[in-house]
């Protein structure tokens, strides 16, 4: 059960998703809390960032992917536009993948879709107090990703979008596929996938695989 608090002024929230049924089970599930006040929606990056400029805010709460940017695209756009502002970022994809990375780029916490409205409750209050929320598997993820650091790991020289691409092609995706869902034209992505290639030093996408598998990257 989430537990209401009495406070003089409700954290006011902007909540970022594309699906409509989404957004209302998160409406109804901030809403119940008592002092989180879901101010405005947006289905898209570049809404939000209209949104951010515009409207007096605590707290984003975004999903990670989105019909015209990824989620950790827009946290650094949010973080552009204002450095202080938190954002939690909620997530279909396993901690293990994007968690350490968007806490790097200045998220105030990582949380899976699944995650009971309590802890989604909780997490938003230690943001909007300027706290951040790391899961118990996100604090291992986060010792672990310092062992990478320092021994290397091949995957840590990736850019955000490098690193999509990746995870993309690790998967199987076609050329032709991540372009469209990215948004880019096949050329980008073969630019992408040869910038890969030339940082890991992999020369087949069975390699990319392999490698994604062994790190725990793709399912």
């Amino acid at each position: 059960m989430i537990q209401h608090l009495s406070t003089s002024r409700k954290l006011r929230v902007l909540v970022v998703d594309d699906h409509p049924m989404v957004l209302q089970g998160l409406r109804t599930m901030l809403l119940e809390a008592g002092d989180i006040d879901v101010v405005a929606e947006a289905a898209d990056a570049r809404t939000a960032i209209a949104v951010v400029r515009t409207t007096a805010l605590d707290l984003v709460l975004s999903d990670m992917t989105l019909p015209d940017k990824t989620g950790l695209e827009l946290l650094k756009m949010i973080k552009a536009e204002q450095p202080t502002l938190p954002v939690l970022m909620l997530s279909m994809y396993a901690e293990e993948v994007f968690a350490v990375r968007a806490l790097k780029l200045g998220a105030a916490g990582y949380l899976m879709k699944d995650v009971d409205a309590a802890t989604l409750v909780d997490a938003l209050r230690r943001a909007g107090s300027g706290g951040k929320y790391v899961s118990p598997g996100v604090a291992e993820r986060l010792a672990r990703h310092f062992d990478a650091v320092s021994t290397g790991a091949l995957h840590e020289r990736l850019s955000e979008r490098e690193f999509e691409v990746f995870r993309l092609i690790a998967t199987g995706k076609s050329l032709t596929e991540i372009g469209l869902g990215l948004h880019v034209s096949v050329k980008t992505v073969s630019s992408y996938r040869t910038r890969i290639m030339e940082k890991t030093g992999f020369r087949c996408n069975a390699e990319f695989t392999r490698y994604a598998l062994d790190q725990h990257l793709v399912d």
